[in-house]
């Protein structure tokens, strides 16, 4: 079997590692598609990772950022941001035949509805993670958080690839779960990382200094108000407890961290607004649904993103 990852970032590289460390020279074949000082770094070296459990260096079968080196893919896991996706996927096409099966994990809950627009005839599975991990410099993966969950499936997959897939992440120790009903699965984890990706860019804060002051707080528990408003009025399916526990797992993470949008900001790069804050407002708008504060929210960070 062969899958190959784009997007070795913080997600494709954690979970990317952990498959690259497993079946290292095995039958199942796991190959990187990256770019620039990262692929060099990571070809020469091999992937660094720096995790909560241990500290070790993986090597995948390949690392290259042409793909038509690796050939057809039975599976091609796409961890890029949003606003790379298309992008992304179309350059890796020579890696895509008739029967391999598409997964993003993005942030966001139009990834699976973007790449039926560009590949009708693959199948594509929905999927999810929760995770605090970054590329903090070319072939180094560090984790910093507690929670590393991956969750995938689709309403009309193949049975059988589900369940190899299922067992192939967790025997490489991956907390991986094929979920049955993964659109809820995907939209209870819209509600947690849209609402702090959010604020945390707009008040420019970690995760810690927005618990830390009431105000804050307050301003992401509206924002939290608001979405579920949205996800209810779009039938969407979701736990009676899925606001507190959402604000629970937030409270969780380590007080310095962030999310990967508010990095974006400071950077100064492109941000995953669009996907993470404007698809509420549209979605919002389509139900005719109030969202003031995230309509604020996104003006403001509109404007900021432009500057």
């Amino acid at each position: 079997m062969k899958i190959a990852i784009t997007g070795i970032g913080g997600v494709g590289g954690y979970f990317g590692g952990l498959l690259a460390k497993q079946y290292f020279n095995s039958e199942i074949e796991i190959f990187f598609i990256a770019r620039g000082v990262h692929e060099k770094a990571t070809r020469e070296k091999g992937l660094v990772m720096n995790t909560v459990n241990g500290n070790f260096i993986v090597h995948p079968k390949h690392v290259t950022s042409d793909a038509s080196t690796i050939g057809v893919v039975d599976l091609i896991i796409c961890c890029t941001k949003g606003y790379d996706l298309e992008e992304a996927m179309l350059s890796v096409k020579p890696c895509i035949g008739n029967n391999t099966v598409l997964l993003p994990l993005l942030n966001g809950v139009d990834a699976k509805e973007r790449l039926q627009k560009i590949y009708p005839g693959n199948e594509i599975w929905d999927g999810c993670v929760y995770l605090v991990a970054r590329r903090t410099v070319p072939g180094v993966i560090s984790e910093t958080g507690n929670i590393r969950k991956l969750f995938f499936g689709a309403e009309e997959g193949t049975k059988e690839k589900l369940q190899s897939t299922e067992k192939i992440f967790q025997n490489a120790g991956i907390d991986a779960t094929w979920s049955k009903n993964i659109k809820e699965t995907i939209w209870e984890k819209y509600l947690f990382i849209s609402p702090i990706a959010t604020v945390t860019s707009f008040l420019d804060k970690t995760i810690g200094e927005v618990f830390s002051n009431k105000k804050s707080e307050e301003l992401l528990n509206q924002l939290v108000a608001e979405i579920k408003s949205v996800a209810d009025a779009n039938g969407i399916s979701l736990p009676g407890n899925v606001t507190t526990s959402n604000i629970e797992k937030m409270k969780s993470l380590p007080l310095e961290a962030t999310t990967s949008m508010h990095s974006d900001f400071r950077r100064g790069g492109r941000t995953e607004l669009e996907s993470l804050t404007g698809y509420v407002i549209r979605l919002a708008a389509y139900k005719g649904i109030p969202v003031p504060m995230y309509e604020i929210m996104y003006e403001m960070l509109r404007q900021k993103s432009s500057e």
